[in-house]
């Protein structure tokens, strides 16, 4: 891997590589009940760039993600997406879409050294907003959405993150949360 490219990734830096982590919990509403699911996650980064945008230089990691309920192989969960470092604007993006036909676009305020990254989207919002598909707008619409990220020392990072969905049938905002400690299990060369 380029390490000149790795030190322009500012605060995802470290998170170039293959992790993997099954300590993930997922709350969910399956016909209107809450329904707790263990998974094993992985997920792949590799760098890329620079991306040049006339003056505004990106730099980031392309990555896919796939969640497993623990003692299947079949995936409950995918995304595939960029994680993005604009040092210009200190700001750090995950842009990423799920096969639900949900897309988010998610960023916040970042040093090139944080170990701890806040990202949100909201419903609506022309920067960091969310887009879904008729059905899940008019069932299930994810209205904001919000990721902790905490990368530590030990080649491990953990996130919790809260997909509020609004949900006209109970008149209700559900807070769909997941959460998992990886670990990274190869560098990518």
């Amino acid at each position: 891997m380029d390490a000149m490219m790795i030190e322009q990734l500012g605060p995802l830096n470290s998170l170039a590589g293959i992790w993997e982590g099954g300590q993930g919990l997922d709350v969910s509403i399956v016909n209107g009940q809450e329904l707790l699911t263990d998974f094993h996650e992985r997920i792949v980064f590799e760098p890329l760039g620079p991306v040049k945008n006339g003056p505004q230089v990106l730099y980031g990691l392309r990555y896919a993600m796939t969640a497993r309920r623990l003692g299947e192989q079949d995936a409950f969960h995918e995304e595939v997406g960029y994680w993005l470092w604009d040092a210009g604007q200190n700001q750090v993006l995950r842009c990423f879409m799920v096969p639900r036909g949900v897309l988010i676009n998610a960023g916040g305020d970042a040093e090139p050294d944080s170990r701890s990254l806040h990202l949100s989207a909201e419903i609506g919002s022309e920067t960091y907003g969310i887009l879904s598909n008729k059905f899940l707008h008019d069932s299930h619409k994810t209205i904001k959405y919000v990721l902790d990220v905490s990368i530590h020392a030990d080649d491990q990072f953990s996130y919790k993150e809260d997909t509020h969905l609004w949900i006209p049938s109970n008149e209700m905002v559900f807070h769909h949360t997941d959460q998992n400690i990886l670990v990274k299990v190869e560098s990518l060369p």
